[in-house]
């Protein structure tokens, strides 16, 4: 930076620092006279305590006859009528850089195991617009993300967004962490929104183990903290993950799930005072959903390849959030709980999932090899129950033959040891070698 724009930033420097002060807290919200000209968004410190004072973040979220609406960052222990609420003027920032890979973050940008942050840290805004649509370079080519049934029936390009649709238990977890063992990315963002505290360690050690974390970034918001905790760490992973795909990097970005940040905006909402909708949704949900999703995926500098786990209610898959995330991203996988009881991982059912991207991205052999497994797999699906009672004789159908024929080497096929890495030239290969190149 030379002279003469350090200059220019002084001048523009705001001297004045502005003050409220808190009315009154009712559940969620924080009621507050000024500070005055508080922008929707602006991040404002709250100083509480007498004997041991302290600040508390919290966010500007909405005003009421003239009064400013905040939310904490973290709880209301401690504020009291005519507590100070100091003005920053400006959005949460976070520190991002290279240094932060391998690390443990919470949704503000802070390690969780407590040490300082790395030097030489740049700041950015967490909530950010996305990519110029006619700035957006065409998904071009496939990534690699080591699970052989992915790779070969359900191919994600490099860029695509890709939502994994499943109950509570199918395997998501191990499914991601798998995912970001194996894949060819350059880096993993893995967003942790809502997740029992148990669970966070559980997986950073077991599912995603010491190579997985030596290449991510980790930021975990677990369901005891408050609703604007959990959203803002899907939009500081987001700008995390945006942060290297300026770089030029190809970035692989998880999130489970963005069912708990559309939770959490629901219980802002409320609080607020919007009208719950849909299943008790309120409009802002329906809002905040494609202004988050459609940030990931490709500019000119690079990608940001972008699973979001969806977690369906009785396993309903056009409950609200799974109709509305199914109709931003560019393809679902949906696992399956009567497959997993059978014991067959991963648990996707490859007849009910889809990759829009992919017939564009691979070869015309791969696509007719991947819909002639996909026509004989349905072609046993509906005969399954004539055959196991005995009622089908065989010769009756060439098709379903040749269905109960490859029918165990197809399911030999879809599973996968958690730890077994198939790559994709192999995954396609075997493919190949199962059905032949469907000519």
């Amino acid at each position: 930076m030379n002279l003469s724009e350090l200059i220019d930033q002084i001048d523009q420097l705001d001297s004045f620092k502005r003050y409220g002060r808190v009315k009154r807290v009712v559940g969620l919200m924080i009621e507050s006279q000024g500070p005055p000209e508080s922008s929707i968004g602006d991040v404002c410190y709250i100083h509480v305590g007498t004997k041991r004072k302290r600040t508390i973040q919290a966010e500007v979220v909405g005003f009421k006859n003239e009064e400013v609406i905040l939310m904490p960052y973290t709880s209301t222990n401690d504020i009291s009528p005519g507590s100070l609420v100091e003005a920053t003027s400006k959005p949460l920032e976070i520190r991002v850089g290279s240094q932060l890979v391998g690390s443990v973050i919470d949704s503000l940008g802070q390690p969780l195991d407590g040490t300082p942050l790395p030097k030489g840290l740049t700041s950015v805004p967490t909530d950010q617009e996305p990519p110029n649509p006619l700035k957006r370079p065409p998904i071009s080519s496939a990534i690699e993300v080591g699970v052989r049934m992915i790779d070969s029936l359900l191919t994600v390009g490099n860029g695509q967004r890709v939502g994994i649709f499943a109950g509570s238990g199918v395997g998501k977890s191990t499914l991601l962490g798998m995912i970001a063992r194996n894949t060819t990315a350059d880096l993993n963002v893995i967003a942790l929104i809502g997740e029992r505290g148990r669970e966070v360690r559980e997986f950073i050690e077991r599912d995603l183990g010491p190579e997985g974390l030596s290449r991510s970034i980790v930021i975990v918001a677990t369901s005891d903290q408050p609703a604007l905790m959990r959203i803002k760490g899907a939009f500081t992973a987001t700008a995390i993950a945006e942060y290297f795909r300026d770089k030029g990097l190809n970035v692989m970005m998880m999130m489970d799930s963005v069912t708990r940040v559309a939770m959490a905006q629901r219980e802002v909402g409320l609080a607020i005072g919007e009208p719950p909708t849909t299943k008790g949704y309120t409009p802002s949900v329906f809002a905040l959903l494609p202004k988050l999703l459609e940030r990931t995926g490709t500019n000119e500098q690079g990608s940001i390849t972008a699973f979001y786990t969806v977690l369906v209610d009785g396993d309903d898959m056009n409950e609200p959030i799974a109709d509305t995330v199914r109709g931003i991203l560019d393809g679902h996988f949906v696992l399956d709980r009567a497959l997993a009881n059978k014991g067959q991982y991963p648990a996707v059912n490859v007849l009910k999932s889809i990759s829009r991207v992919m017939n564009n991205i691979v070869q015309p052999d791969h696509v007719n090899a991947s819909e002639k497994l996909r026509e004989t797999l349905s072609t046993y699906i509906n005969s399954e129950d004539l055959i196991n009672i005995g009622a089908y004789k065989r010769g009756s159908s060439i098709d379903i033959d040749e269905a109960i024929r490859l029918y165990p080497n197809i399911i030999s096929f879809l599973k996968q040891g958690t730890h077994e890495k198939v790559t994709f030239d192999e995954a396609v290969q075997q493919l190949f070698d199962l059905v032949g190149k469907g000519e």
